[in-house]
């Protein structure tokens, strides 16, 4: 009877005050030894498997700590506090599911419950199903404004879901509401750098660096911008940052490696790589940056080391596709060539599959772009309209057509600085080419400075600046409408070598996604062709058709043809293109450091 009456009754006010202030103490042993006590005394008073639970939860003792709070649960099963608490350790136990269900319970008992909604954002976003955590996290902050963690879980997701824009904004609010929110300056920073807006990306991230100076990732982060913005000594000099406060950095020895490999410091860069790997021996990424700056004369320790890891059949399908691109160039490089092309072929597919790529979008933006066209040319800018600031020429083809080499030859020139692979054309420029902007002399005009004010910060001093994406030849009638001053080089080479060449070759964008199928790729060339044949058409003395073969075979005769029409004076450095030290960031920057050769069109 004694038993029964213990079950009913309740501690004295006088053992809860004790066992309460031994817990917020942090006196964590004598706060479970009285909470066991009184929950063996009174089993179903729900304040002592509370603390246990707590109290387990801070020590460690999860298991423990999970009983504890599935009994508070069961005894008061319309508290949605005791529900929220189970469901965050069941989250510590990567127990989503039902660390799912236990939110919803807290939720459906008090609608309210701010931190509830938050928290089954975490656990959507986890299992991936973004949209709903989006939902979340919406409700989260419309129950709390204020909330500058939800705002920054939204924008978080937002960013999964490609909506940039919309992240953005989410991001800046999280900052308004916390204005040292280190995370969210960095993070920023990652979204502005996507949407083209590097200045504004830099800034976030020394704003961040700023709040938390030991911030390794903010350091990194920073690297990448100052290196897209072609500051390539501070780039080093903030990935070098990044190592020392993080030795164990695989990614940042990745990027100097990549930078290393831009300047033509292959040993450098190999140098990188190896160390990369040394840290994260399964990073694929880093295994392909590797094999693309190493000659393969046998099957080496590295070579093992990859195919070992390809066949272990445990990596994501982004994993293996680094993987088979390295044994496809290292089989290559060995004369194994059924080995190359059976690799080549899988990574493709792989990576097809990863982008999610249909030909279809292509067709589609291609015939937008010569459908546009005809207004495009009705508010061609004048000369007299555009101040010259500086004149850009556009070089512009098929991916692995010889643009790279081109715009060597181009940059040796001593009045012209070379910028790379620029996607400003693209991203201001975009939907004005394809019909989805107000198209008026107002737009070219604001295209044309928004381009120009971009362009400036790869200058470098120099007033006549290259712009090399391949993919500008996209935009050709754009560019001639809005640059009435650009000179615009189109780089020929043979179709099939072309193909191969992009086929064979992993790209880091995700814009692009024709390569990586055969079928894709003879599609887009038609394409390609066709638009050229287009703008042939409609602008026929704005384009310089430039053939890669004769550049090999009468390297001189076409190097001075190439300059004169850019109208600039001759100067000897131009033949000598493997000379220019400048950073390049495409496939190509190992071979343009050669001396041009013949042959290469023939490896297909």
């Amino acid at each position: 009877m004694e038993s029964k009456k213990n079950h009913t009754e309740s501690p004295s006010q006088s053992q809860l005050n004790k066992l309460i202030e031994q817990y917020k103490s942090g006196k964590y042993e004598k706060a479970e030894k009285l909470a066991t006590s009184i929950a063996k005394q009174f089993p179903t008073h729900q304040l002592s498997w509370q603390i246990l639970g707590m109290v387990f939860s801070k020590t460690g003792k999860k298991s423990e700590a999970l009983d504890a709070n599935q009994r508070v649960v069961h005894l008061v099963p319309n508290d949605a506090q005791a529900h929220y608490n189970l469901a965050v350790l069941l989250k510590e136990l990567t127990r989503l599911d039902e660390a799912e269900a236990s939110y919803k319970k807290a939720i459906i008992l008090k609608s309210d419950f701010t931190e509830a909604h938050s928290n089954l954002g975490n656990i959507l976003k986890e299992l991936g199903r973004l949209e709903e955590a989006e939902a979340s996290y919406k409700k989260a902050i419309i129950l709390k404004p204020d909330n500058a963690e939800a705002h920054y879980n939204l924008a978080v997701v937002l960013k999964e879901l490609t909506r940039l824009d919309e992240a953005e904004a989410s991001y800046k609010k999280a900052i308004i509401l916390k204005s040292d929110f280190t995370e969210a300056h960095s993070n920023l920073g990652n979204i502005l750098k996507e949407l083209g807006r590097l200045e504004e990306a830099e800034a976030s991230y020394k704003k961040a660096i700023i709040l938390k100076p030991d911030n390794a990732e903010a350091h990194y982060n920073l690297g990448v911008a100052l290196k897209e913005l072609g500051r390539l000594d501070e780039a080093e000099e903030s990935y070098k940052k990044a190592i020392i406060l993080k030795s164990n950095y695989p990614q940042a020895y990745n990027n100097l490696g990549i930078m290393y490999q831009e300047l033509g410091k292959l040993d450098e860069a190999e140098a990188s790589y190896k160390k990369s790997i040394i840290l994260k021996p399964n990073f694929s990424q880093a295994h392909r940056h590797l094999a693309s700056v190493k000659k393969f004369s046998k099957r080496d320790d590295h070579f093992l080391q990859m195919q070992e890891l390809l066949n272990e059949g445990s990596y994501s399908e982004e994993q293996r596709c680094h993987f088979n691109f390295a044994l496809a160039k290292a089989s290559e490089d060995l004369g194994e060539i059924e080995d190359a092309f059976s690799y080549y072929k899988e990574g493709n597919t792989l990576r097809k599959k990863l982008l999610n790529y249909d030909i279809t979008r292509d067709i589609k933006l291609f015939k937008q772009i010569k459908k546009c066209y005809p207004k495009i040319k009705e508010n061609t800018l004048e000369i007299k309209d555009t101040p010259n600031k500086l004149t850009p020429i556009f070089i512009v083809g098929m991916f692995r057509s010889g643009t790279t080499l081109v715009e060597q030859v181009i940059s040796s020139h001593s009045k012209v600085a070379g910028a790379g692979e620029l996607t400003f054309a693209e991203i201001l420029g975009d939907s004005i080419a394809r019909g989805l902007s107000i198209l008026d002399k107002n737009t070219l005009l604001n295209f044309r400075e928004n381009y120009i004010k971009k362009l400036q910060a790869f200058s470098n001093g120099s007033l006549i600046v290259t712009d090399k994406n391949p993919q500008n030849f996209r935009y050709i009638g754009l560019l001639a409408a809005a640059f009435p001053d650009s000179k615009i080089v189109h780089v020929r080479r043979n179709s099939a070598a072309v193909c191969w060449g992009n086929y064979k070759q992993f790209f880091a964008s995700k814009n692009v996604g024709y390569p990586y199928d055969l079928n894709d790729v003879v599609e887009y060339h038609t394409l390609y062709e066709n638009l050229m044949e287009f703008w042939k058409i409609q602008l026929t003395d704005r384009i310089y058709n430039f053939d890669y073969e004769l550049l090999t075979t009468n390297q001189k005769d076409e190097t001075k043809n190439l300059i004169q029409y850019l109208g600039l004076d001759w100067q000897e450095e131009c033949l000598s293109p493997q000379s220019n030290n400048r950073s390049v960031a495409t496939a190509s920057n190992k071979q343009i450091r050669e001396k041009i050769y013949q042959g290469s069109s023939q490896q297909w």
